[in-house]
């Protein structure tokens, strides 16, 4: 297994690649690049020599680029919304996989969802009273519906009609994503690049007025069942897994491992409707016990913390992500002795 470090847009800088390297990371995940990284975002489409220059550039640190994660909302609005320029969007999408495969970033992780990661609260929540996010119910703002021009609670088209996108339903989500994937999944495996699905998190079934996908792990897979391909892949975020009511997340591993391109490794207490999120040494699911059933099933990609806990110091996520890093290395050492 490798590990790796995500990094959201603005963030991919000399002395963060630096700080990744030195906590043995060697792989970077890149969190929805925007205009100030790629410029070429404001095309509808990320350019082959604008990725392929980001990916010289996190090599010229030593490590791989390995994923992009998500596409930005005005890139596939249309496709999320069904709406009329769907089609265009989706040839834009097309190129934008076509320059991932030609530039060699093998993955591309999406979130196929209206609402997004939405409700979370900021709070004491961890070890110490460290700082973390977690869904509660009772203090979750009040689901309004999605207005036009908003896609995962990001603002991104300030000319968008008045009024909201109505209620949307699961299985019309389900329509949607069948359109996506159809569509994307043979250009994916022509250039060479999987793509990889993030469930639904908060993990309910229904947010802001919109049907959910993948709320339970069984749901994952319908999804891979539209078009099986080693290219229609899994982001498995296994805190996610953990949040969700009746879910076996080391059944979960064993179950889609050789299905999954890259994993969030983080952990949690609770379940949706109320969880937080916590150190991994002291949430619900064990995650030595994880490593090993990824280890006994096969997988040999990529890890990364996701996100964590912020600690009290003049650093608070540079610290909380190298205690994440500094615990998975630390077992990943362990579990390959124990293999001799």
């Amino acid at each position: 297994m490798k590990l790796g470090l995500g990094l959201y847009d603005g963030m991919v800088t000399a002395d963060n690649l630096r700080f990744a390297k030195q906590v043995s990371a060697t792989h970077i995940v890149a969190h929805l690049p925007t205009e100030k990284t790629l410029p070429s975002t404001k095309e509808g489409y990320w350019s082959y020599d604008e990725l392929n220059d980001f990916a010289k550039f996190v090599a010229q640190e030593g490590l791989v680029l390995e994923a992009i994660e998500n596409f930005p909302p005005s890139h596939w609005d249309q496709i999320l919304l069904d709406g009329p320029r769907r089609a265009q969007q989706m040839e834009n999408l097309k190129k934008t996989i076509r320059n991932m495969g030609k530039a060699g970033i093998p993955t591309m992780g999406y979130y196929f969802s209206l609402a997004g990661v939405w409700g979370r609260v900021w709070g004491p929540f961890a070890r110490g009273g460290a700082e973390a996010v977690g869904y509660i119910a009772d203090q979750a703002p009040e689901q309004t519906p999605i207005p036009n021009g908003e896609i995962w609670g990001i603002r991104f088209d300030e000319n968008a009609p008045p009024g909201n996108i109505g209620t949307v339903t699961r299985e019309q989500m389900w329509d949607r994503l069948q359109y996506f994937l159809e569509e994307l999944v043979p250009v994916a495996e022509e250039s060479g690049v999987r793509l990889a699905a993030h469930p639904d998190d908060p993990p309910l079934p229904e947010l802001r007025g919109t049907g959910r996908l993948i709320t339970h792990p069984d749901h994952y897979q319908r999804l891979l069942d539209i078009v099986p391909s080693p290219h229609n892949g899994l982001e498995f975020c296994q805190g996610t897994i953990t949040e969700m009511p009746g879910s076996d997340v080391l059944g979960a591993i064993r179950t889609y491992a050789k299905h999954i391109c890259y994993v969030h490794f983080r952990n949690v207490q609770g379940k949706a409707p109320n969880y937080r999120e916590v150190f991994l040494d002291e949430g619900d699911a064990d995650m030595l016990d994880a490593l090993r059933a990824y280890r006994d099933s096969g997988f040999e990609g990529l890890m990364i913390p996701d996100h964590t806990p912020h600690t009290t110091c003049a650093a608070p996520w540079h610290a909380g992500m190298a205690y994440a890093l500094g615990y998975i290395r630390s077992a990943m050492n362990m579990l390959a002795k124990e293999q001799g």
